[in-house]
């Protein structure tokens, strides 16, 4: 049987900032605008994300995993722009997204990224409303949505899943756990950071019901980098996977647009997942940086 391939991008930051009105920029949004505007505009490019996404349509992966902040200040004007860039990316069967911290950056639109997306997070046996966390099979693959986009102070981008989503992920896991699925989890914070302002404020709950139950891959975004963490599983060590900006160009510590491309099969009476990055170089075109096997 053909490998199942499994690709992966987040944080798109989709440019450029609509033209926003003043009564939209109080409190938080004022800051983010502000960062926008001074800085964060030379660096997050509409024709950087264009080239990364044409690369791995190229590729042809049976489905793609985005992991968030799809918008910037959550305005209500971005959100329709990145309705549209994600159709031209793939058909709601075929991509699957999960919320960042930016997509429910103020009380006021917290909701309206499920309201615009709803389809692309939507689990296969679910109907309307929506509710997290969500459960996609694909081949042989089961896709497991959180969300742990929630709205905060400025000056802070932490995330929360919350006791709720986290009894029905337990829920989730405890029912694959018989069945001959390779699990991914999705969600957009990483399950470790250094810093407090960052964090997944709940991963040690999260981490302790991964060590009871296991998945095969976590999947996240948020840091803009390069990142690969293990933690423990049930059996073995668990691989969780961070990946840049989709539209980023390089700066500083931060590296250029990148995405994940994991070839998933049966190996025995295990699994079998190789990753393969793909990202800009020097001269702006795609190319392969580096591969790896980690199961």
């Amino acid at each position: 049987m053909a490998a199942f391939r499994l690709a992966h991008l987040s944080d798109p930051h989709l440019p450029p900032l609509p033209v926003a009105r003043l009564r939209d920029l109080a409190g938080k949004r004022a800051l983010g605008y502000l960062n926008w505007t001074r800085n964060r505009h030379k660096y997050h490019r509409r024709d950087v994300l264009d080239t990364l996404v044409s690369d791995m349509q190229a590729q042809q992966p049976d489905h793609i995993a985005v992991t968030g902040d799809l918008v910037n200040l959550a305005l209500d004007a971005e959100f329709n722009p990145a309705r549209e860039w994600l159709e031209g990316v793939g058909a709601p069967a075929d991509v699957s997204v999960v919320p960042g911290n930016h997509d429910a950056y103020v009380r006021a639109t917290r909701h309206r990224f499920v309201g615009i997306f709803g389809d692309y997070l939507r689990g296969d046996a679910d109907g309307a409303p929506h509710s997290f966390p969500f459960l996609r099979r694909r081949g042989p693959v089961a896709l497991i949505g959180v969300s742990s986009a929630v709205p905060t102070p400025p000056l802070m981008a932490t995330g929360w899943l919350g006791g709720a989503q986290l009894a029905a992920l337990e829920t989730i896991l405890a029912q694959l756990s018989g069945e001959d699925a390779f699990r991914v989890l999705l969600v957009h914070h990483p399950l470790h950071s250094d810093g407090r302002a960052k964090r997944l404020t709940d991963s040690r709950q999260l981490l302790a019901l991964l060590k009871r139950h296991g998945v095969e891959l976590v999947l996240h975004g948020h840091d803009h980098i390069h990142s690969t963490m293990w933690f423990d599983g049930p059996e073995r060590k668990i691989p969780a996977i961070g990946v840049p900006s989709a539209s980023a160009l390089a700066r500083k510590h931060y590296p250029a647009a990148a995405y994940n491309l994991f070839s998933i099969a049966r190996d025995g009476n295990g699994w079998r997942c190789e990753q393969t990055v793909r990202g800009l170089d020097g001269d702006r075109r795609v190319v392969q940086l580096s591969t790896a096997r980690l199961l």
